[in-house]
């Protein structure tokens, strides 16, 4: 009979609330830099958060895939196709959705591509993203692994790891093959997705969800496979828990080896940092097991009642707030706001609250994930003037940009509190959403 390892459910769950946390901050000009993806080189905690979850893909495909194998090759390919295409056509409808946008007074249809304007890249609806790498990763890890074993699938990661290192070295320009300018990947996909359904962030089309780059995210899952197969074999003891740790540790040893000459970079994705990542993912999960599975701390509870918490925290919040307002000359709706935060934070992390709050994240990720995406942009339409300008030009605002102007930003000076709170407020707005969708025991996969 499988153990249950409700660690690996933790671990998920936490990495799905982070990538929420850093994709909706308050102003995208005001990020305190943990928060932010390294300019090129380099790795922040916000790098860590989706080769993390593509390790969780990983660590969950090892426990469907002994049903996989028995039901015959013909059902695998059905359900992993299936799943292939449903999770990317998601994530092509969550990069054209709302499908429609403001243009002045009237609203427009999003069309596939702008027409083209001299001087400027052609625009349209990007193809790839976050979805869709984990569609592809998620396949071709499926096949690796299920037609390759265990030993084949070592072989080719290997091979994955080494040979895309040779590409860019090969292919890339010789100055600096691993710079934005000498990627080689940037030219493959303006070939085959076209600039103007590529991501144009850095400036210049290239998308850090690229084509080529996809070769070592593949990767990351079958070594979150490798860990999920471990787990499995060695059970709940703590020789599973010693080995863990030794590989986190040869994975991160092995990730800075290999940055001295292939930089570890997640935009271009590098081997060095599918290495460096894997371990860092390996040690938190390692370090969650022992406290979950072997110390049982997400079962030590607090000698007070839930509903007694709750209004502890709401009373402190709000006899905290007045003097802090006078204090900081701020908003005291926006601190009152920002103490309920910290204290409902605080608590959560000294009762067995902890667990629960990431746990009902992993239960319905996909879910929550894309309507994190959606809803701003939808919400975005049913818009409203907020003020005139100095010219005389309307400025319009919806729901979620109103509630970061009015009652977030004021809270500090310094523009970087109110953007991070108004990213925590947003953790607890979906969070109130996946709690409820666990209490009616509604969960969405794909």
């Amino acid at each position: 009979m499988t153990q249950r390892f409700y660690s690996l459910d933790v671990f998920r769950g936490a990495t799905v609330a982070l990538m929420i946390l850093v994709n909706n901050p308050g102003s995208w000009g005001n990020i305190y830099g943990p928060l932010e993806h390294a300019p090129w080189h380099g790795c922040t905690p916000t790098d860590l958060v989706f080769p993390f979850f593509l390790f969780a893909v990983g660590n969950a495909l090892s426990f469907v895939m002994p049903r996989l194998e028995a039901a015959g090759t013909a059902v695998f390919l059905r359900k992993v196709f299936t799943r292939t295409l449903l999770i990317f056509a998601i994530g092509l409808f969550l990069n054209w959705s709302p499908f429609v946008k403001w243009v002045d007074e009237t609203l427009a249809f999003k069309p596939w591509a702008d027409p083209i304007v001299e001087g400027r890249f052609p625009t349209g609806i990007r193809i790839l993203g976050v979805l869709q790498r984990i569609a592809l990763s998620y396949c071709f890890a499926s096949l690796i692994i299920y037609f390759f074993k265990i030993r084949g699938a070592l072989f080719t990661s290997m091979l994955l790891l080494l040979g895309y290192w040779a590409l860019c070295l090969l292919l890339g320009k010789p100055a600096d093959p691993f710079s934005l300018e000498g990627y080689f990947g940037i030219q493959i996909d303006k070939d085959v997705l076209g600039e103007a359904h590529m991501y144009k962030g850095e400036g210049v089309p290239f998308d850090p969800e690229g084509l080529t780059s996809t070769l070592t995210s593949i990767v990351q899952v079958i070594f979150g496979y490798f860990v999920g197969h471990s787990i499995q074999q060695k059970g709940k003891t703590y020789d599973m828990l010693a080995h863990l740790f030794v590989a986190g540790s040869l994975f991160i040893f092995a990730g800075f080896a290999w940055d001295m000459v292939f930089p570890i970079n997640k935009k271009i994705w590098t081997s060095s940092f599918v290495l460096y990542t894997t371990g860092l993912a390996i040690f938190v999960l390692s370090l969650l097991m022992f406290l979950i599975e072997f110390k049982k701390a997400h079962e030590k509870k607090l000698l007070v009642r839930t509903e007694t918490k709750a209004l502890i925290t709401l009373a402190a919040g709000l006899v905290l707030a007045w003097p802090l307002r006078i204090l900081l000359d701020a908003s005291y709706v926006s601190i009152a706001l920002a103490l309920l935060v910290l204290g409902a934070v605080a608590l959560m992390l000294l009762s067995n609250n902890w667990s629960k709050f990431f746990d009902v994240f992993g239960k319905n990720p996909l879910f929550i994930f894309v309507l994190s995406g959606f809803l701003p942009r939808f919400l975005g339409l049913f818009r409203w003037v907020d003020h005139v300008s100095e010219n005389g030009k309307k400025v319009y605002t919806s729901a979620f940009p109103w509630f970061y102007e009015h009652i977030c930003k004021p809270l500090s000076d310094n523009l970087k509190n109110g953007s991070l709170l108004y990213a925590l407020c947003m953790i607890a707005f979906y969070w109130s959403i996946v709690y409820w969708l666990d209490k009616k025991r509604i969960y969405i996969k794909v």
